[in-house]
């Protein structure tokens, strides 16, 4: 029996399908630590957890290193430490060390979240990426701009996904970011080249250092655009094969670009490129699941389950590869401009064919706060095994479904 220690900040829905899967994985014991106090638990949760500890502050590893030797003086020693948030790969990182608790160290977390120094190990390796630069002056800004030329895509250092990232299309671009947020020796900021083309995500899992299962998902349009105009709608695609010339370069690039930044055992999450001439170029690595509704398409595309079967990977060390027997994807619902959800128009007006394809869906709710976020404020997955067939039902339900605000 192996206990485990998992850190959830807060009861996020999109945690807890993590959380809950931890907990159902055979010869394993989960102790949960959280902000939140333990009577707002799910009552069939609370019961199958072997023990629960509240901490403030869950990027504190030494409040996380408190809250482990807590549970290890009641339930015995953790023997493994997980979380699937990206800000908290470093201090669980930390604490491993401090405790000696198997997995992922420091220094490679600090590899997947520190951007900068992920660029350099990356292009020290040979794997092409954007040109880059971490800006600590609004002079030294300028100066990569002028070097770099336009358009440029800026981002905090240690950032999570597309959130905070900003494009600057020209001179008076940069002048109006550098006047709301100059850079500084305290609040640096990472500038890079804008990559043009095609961009999807790159999903593996590796064990012992070795990939042992990946996928291959499209996004239309790119995520910076679908931040820059708040209105669109968005899909992303797992295509059914991937084992073509089309994703080729990917599949060829990625392995050596994960051996380079050292993880050996987990699931990854890797943003790419396909430029105009047909070669491909990373942008980022997470060391964690997908987020953005990926994990649960994947879990469709293979009838599959991923989360258990993270949880199995980083308790247990073992993954049973499976087959990719579908095609899925998303479609994002966002509403225009700000405010409350006032409903949502169009479902009617969907066909039956696209409606048989659904196999979840989260649609928003009359009443609610837009959450303003570029993955909406509602979802809806479908699968097929033709990839043609869920790009146009994707396409159809973008284009004819609206969330209206007011």
């Amino acid at each position: 029996m192996v206990l485990a220690a998992f850190v959830a900040p807060y009861l996020l829905d999109a945690t807890m399908r993590f959380v809950d899967a931890a907990a159902s994985v055979p010869d394993t014991e989960l102790a949960l630590i959280t902000c939140e106090p333990e009577d707002r638990l799910p009552g069939e949760l609370r019961h199958r957890l072997a023990g629960h500890w509240r901490i403030d502050d869950p990027l504190d590893a030494g409040q996380i290193a408190a809250a482990v030797q807590g549970l290890s003086g009641h339930l015995g020693p953790v023997q493994r430490l997980l979380a699937v948030l990206e800000q908290l790969q470093v201090p669980l990182a930390q604490v491993r060390e401090h405790l000696g608790i198997a997995g992922m160290d420091a220094a490679t977390a600090h590899n997947f979240r520190d951007k900068a120094q992920m660029k350099s190990v990356l292009r020290a390796a040979g794997v092409p990426c954007a040109r880059y630069r971490l800006a600590d002056s609004p002079a030294a800004a300028a100066e990569f701009a002028a070097a770099a030329g336009y358009p440029l895509v800026v981002k905090p250092p240690a950032g999570a996904g597309a959130k905070s990232t900003f494009r600057l299309d020209d001179p008076e671009d940069l002048r109006v970011w550098l006047e709301a947020a100059p850079p500084g020796p305290d609040r640096l900021a990472m500038m890079e080249e804008f990559l043009t083309g095609e961009e999807g995500s790159y999903d593996s899992v590796m064990a012992d250092g070795q990939i042992v299962w990946d996928s291959v998902s499209r996004y239309f349009p790119t995520p910076l655009e679908v931040l820059r105009n708040p209105w669109i709608q968005w899909i992303v695609v797992l295509p059914r094969e991937i084992d073509g010339p089309e994703y080729a370069g990917i599949r060829e690039v990625a392995p050596a670009a994960l051996r380079a930044l050292g993880l050996a055992t987990g699931f990854t999450h890797m943003e790419w490129f396909r430029r105009p001439d047909g070669s491909v170029a990373v942008s980022e690595v997470a060391a964690r699941p997908a987020g953005g509704q990926i994990t649960s398409m994947l879990c469709y595309a293979c009838d599959f389950d991923f989360y258990r079967s993270w949880a199995q990977l980083m308790v247990h060390g073992t993954f049973a590869p499976p087959q990719r027997r579908w095609s899925a994807g998303t479609a994002y619902l966002r509403g225009q401009g700000a405010g409350y959800i006032r409903g949502v128009q169009g479902l009617d007006q969907l066909p039956g064919e696209v409606k048989s394809l659904v196999v979840e869906s989260r649609l928003p709710t009359p009443g609610q706060m837009s959450s303003g976020s570029y993955e909406g404020d509602g979802y809806v997955i479908v699968r097929h095994p033709d990839t043609a067939v869920v790009t146009e039902a994707l396409r159809r339900l973008i284009t004819t479904v609206r969330v209206e605000l007011g």
